[in-house]
């Protein structure tokens, strides 16, 4: 049933979600009715307004969150942003690595200019959480990790993290933007402090619909206070008393996102959480496999994820077929990048690993 909600893969195999996903139906069934509505002059922009606190406490439900703790922003970097903010008072050094996302590595490298001290962590051999733990000591503030890097599809230990930030009373910054939607089964017992995701990918939203979810929220000031961090919900003068909760940090909401990631997360709240991560880990382990008994060159020998990385020696020739056999996935470099969501089956793999042989 929710592979059928998805009229894209009947016309290909769509292993590309670590770029974007596949438009839902009921996503688009709901962006497409406030289109129409704006189109014929009957739009209800007070329900657009509405879109975007409603999806904060369906968010808040599905993530196991108190809703106090969730503010809703445009994407990680701002979230990233607004937490680098908070830290200038702090002291002490941020631990990031080296090949991070740009999202969550140039917030805190804007940092230097306000005399904290960055320390870029390379991946070593092991990979990046046993990198990353060799560099936490008594001056670390703050760790900030991707819980799966789409580059190469390792996943962050988080709990490991989480155990070496409590022994130095560190907090840790999560971007869980490439797991939320498929590996959320272990992100509660590793509390991150600042939990970033922005939805358009795994959890299936429109661009510009992102969380940032934080006990620490009472630290945090708005990046762009605006009448959505206020506490009385005016619009035109009066003194600037922020809201209560993470809500301080709310950015004006762009209306259409919103509409559809209230309606996504709603979809997603319907799968078995247990069941959509055995089932991706196991999409990706065949694939897995299967490409390496092809002659394809693991890129990452850390903890493997719902997204897979090899390196090809003829990526030209790999991306021509994967072109004529209708597979969607990503060529980069030397590397070809697949993902498996709850919508894929095995016929999914069967194909990209046919356009790997060829």
């Amino acid at each position: 049933m929710f592979r059928e909600m998805f009229p894209a893969l009947t016309q290909q195999a769509w292993l590309d979600t670590p770029a974007s996903a596949p438009g839902a139906m009921p996503v688009t069934a709901a962006l497409t009715s406030a289109i129409t509505g704006w189109q014929e002059g009957s739009l209800d922009a007070a329900g657009w307004e509405r879109a975007a606190p409603q999806a904060r406490a369906v968010f808040a439900r599905y993530l196991g969150a108190p809703e106090a703790h969730v503010a809703l922003m445009g994407s990680v970097a701002e979230a990233a942003a607004t937490v680098a903010a908070s830290l200038s008072g702090r002291g002490g050094t941020v631990v990031v690595g080296d090949s991070e996302f740009r999202s969550n590595l140039f917030p805190w490298l804007a940092l230097e200019a306000r005399g904290h001290r960055i320390i870029r962590v390379p991946a070593g051999r092991a990979g990046r959480t046993d990198s990353l733990l060799a560099a936490i000591n008594e001056q670390t503030a703050l760790i900030a990790v991707s819980h799966v890097l789409s580059a190469d599809g390792e996943r962050a230990d988080l709990g490991r993290l989480r155990a070496a930030a409590d022994s130095v009373g560190a907090r840790i910054f999560a971007d869980v933007t490439q797991s939320l939607g498929v590996l959320g089964m272990g992100l509660a017992a590793s509390r991150p402090d600042y939990l970033a995701v922005h939805g358009y990918k795994w959890l299936l939203c429109p661009r510009g619909a992102a969380w940032l979810v934080t006990r620490h929220y009472g630290e945090l000031r708005p990046l762009m206070p605006s009448w959505k961090s206020a506490a009385d919900g005016g619009y035109f003068g009066g003194s600037l008393r922020l809201a209560a909760g993470a809500a301080r940090c709310d950015t004006s909401p762009a209306w259409l996102s919103w509409v559809g990631a209230r309606a996504a997360i709603a979809l997603l709240s319907q799968l078995p959480a247990a069941a959509v991560e055995r089932h991706c880990l196991a999409l990706a382990a065949a694939f897995r496999e299967g490409a390496l008994d092809a002659g394809a060159r693991p890129v990452s020998t850390g903890q493997p994820s719902h997204i897979v990385a090899v390196r090809v020696g003829d990526p030209d020739s790999v991306r021509a077929r994967l072109r004529s056999g209708r597979v969607r996935a990503r060529v980069l470099g030397d590397r070809l990048r697949v993902g498996f969501h709850y919508f894929n089956n095995a016929q999914d793999v069967a194909a990209a690993l046919s356009a790997l042989r060829g």
